[in-house]
């Protein structure tokens, strides 16, 4: 049986210097858990689905755990202390989901914000038994500037960098754009990642 054409290799790409694991097992990721603030921005409803793509076969991973994280609306990251902002303790838009037998995990987070020398995107990481696997994923640029048009995006001057620009996302970004569509709360995202069987 040929793969299915959900079923595609992604690049991998750089962690960052933003991962922290802070082992939080949640699907809403919008919210500090210790304050129960919860981030202003537009929601953003992600499904990610796992599998792992043989030559014959593209098999569905389940019990893989899958990180997510991303700056706020104002670029800011949780839990970090850097020259932008000090959030140590916080834990804001960070969480894992472990992977179903359909290999899918959900997350109900906001679109991100921009920071200096950066497009817009969000960081994830999948492990599993046998494998880690680091990534990023990505927004269209109009989409972009739809959503930064809108408060609390617009407490920030207009971002710089566009994925043009963006010396990360030249490196496969293109394999790794979100297609988010558009719902009356905000918008929702499915992106399927195909892992090489090790």
């Amino acid at each position: 049986m040929a793969p299915s054409s959900g079923c595609v290799v992604r690049p991998e790409q750089t962690e960052g210097p933003y991962f922290v694991d802070e082992k939080l097992n949640r699907s809403d990721i919008r919210s500090d858990s210790k304050s129960g603030a919860i981030k202003a921005g537009v929601p953003l409803q992600l499904k990610l689905r796992v599998t792992q793509v043989s030559d014959r076969s593209c098999t569905p991973i389940q019990g893989a755990i899958v990180d997510i994280w991303h700056c706020d609306a104002t670029g800011a990251y949780s839990d970090v202390s850097d020259r932008r902002s000090d959030t140590t303790g916080q834990n804001f838009l960070r969480g894992y989901q472990t992977t179903d037998s359909n290999g899918t995990v959900e997350f109900l987070t906001i679109y991100p914000g921009w920071y200096q020398g950066r497009t817009v995107h969000i960081h994830f990481k999948v492990r599993n038994a046998n494998q880690e696997f680091t990534s990023q994923l990505y927004f269209d640029d109009v989409l972009t500037d739809q959503v930064q048009a809108q408060s609390p995006y617009t407490s920030k001057e207009q971002r710089t960098v566009r994925n043009d620009r963006d010396g990360i996302f030249q490196d496969g970004g293109s394999q790794l754009l979100l297609s988010p569509t558009k719902t009356n709360q905000g918008y929702v995202a499915t992106f399927e990642i195909g892992l090489q069987a090790a």
